[in-house]
């Protein structure tokens, strides 16, 4: 499953931004979809999950209250709100997938948990 995520741009501190995932020529409503940030000379970070529909959510602790995921299986999109951005949210941002069982296994939160990824988005936030 090839992911491709887009939306990332320069945006001020306080402000709003959507990114978008999806996987062109494939429905990804099998897979669990999941979010990633990484920043300069950090490790990749756990953002955000959802389950195959979108009922089942999960997020860090650092973005919860902020950012939101939601999918459209119909339209084959992924998204995540992110609101009330601050300077510590500049990162390129990636989606990535992972089957079913490993969300419902509670696997969402590391990266190796992930065998598909989308190239990544960046996202700046000036303060």
């Amino acid at each position: 499953v090839q992911l491709q995520a887009s939306g990332g741009g320069v945006v001020q501190a306080g402000d709003s931004l959507r990114l978008s995932c999806t996987a062109p020529g494939r429905t990804f409503g099998n897979y669990a979809l999941g979010w990633f940030r990484r920043s300069p000379g950090q490790e990749r970070e756990f953002v955000a999950a959802a389950n195959w529909s979108g009922e089942s959510t999960r997020s860090s602790d650092s973005v919860k209250g902020r950012f939101t995921t939601s999918r459209d299986n119909t339209k084959n999109m992924v998204y995540l709100q992110m609101n009330s951005l601050k300077s510590e949210d500049t990162a390129v941002y990636y989606c990535a997938a992972q089957f079913q069982i490993r969300y419902y296994n509670g696997d969402s939160y590391s990266p190796e948990d992930y065998p598909y990824w989308g190239q990544g988005t960046q996202v700046t936030v000036s303060s």
